[in-house]
């Protein structure tokens, strides 16, 4: 049996799930030119369609779902004070590709999003945190993430994006 209100459009939770009429804003945006390496943080960058981030090493292949990897700024407080640091975590070392603010990424998933003026952006599943959590971040550093990890995007309409551009749902 399908779960009871998908596709119930009369449903309370269907339409609180369409709900969503606040824009964020992209606050940061991070490239990993070589594997391996930090990012760096640039204050603009171009998405090429169905494809990456230029600049960025990785190399997703076309249709695929992690092209773009998002994560939300308020969490990187967050993540922050699991660890017991006195302030925010540095975005590059999370290794996400663009942050942003104002929005509850989680309620983005399976949804569109536009970033600027040129970017759509298809929201396709949850980022969740890698091994590499515990070397960037140390001890615990994984468990800190879980549930903070971001979002994974496919890139369904390319252009630029400039830090301070509003992020806001299309679809």
């Amino acid at each position: 049996m399908p779960f009871p209100f998908f596709g119930d459009d009369k449903s309370t939770v269907a339409r609180l799930l369409a709900t969503l009429p606040q824009t964020g804003r992209l606050e940061w945006i991070g490239q990993r030119p070589v594997r391996r390496e930090p990012l760096v943080a640039v204050p603009e960058a171009v998405l090429k369609t169905d494809s990456h981030l230029l600049g960025d090493h990785a190399r997703p292949k076309a249709g695929g779902k992690r092209q773009v990897t998002l994560i939300q700024h308020e969490h990187l407080a967050a993540v922050a004070g699991y660890l017991g640091l006195p302030e925010a975590v540095d975005p590059a070392r999370l290794r996400r590709n663009l942050v942003v603010s104002g929005l509850n990424l989680l309620a983005l998933k399976n949804r569109r999003i536009q970033i600027g003026d040129e970017v759509i952006l298809d929201i396709t599943g949850e980022c969740h945190p890698c091994s590499r959590m515990e070397e960037e971040l140390g001890p615990g550093g994984y468990n800190a993430m879980r549930g903070h990890g971001g979002l994974t995007a496919h890139i369904a309409q390319g252009g630029v994006i400039r830090v301070g551009d509003a992020v806001r749902v299309v679809e």
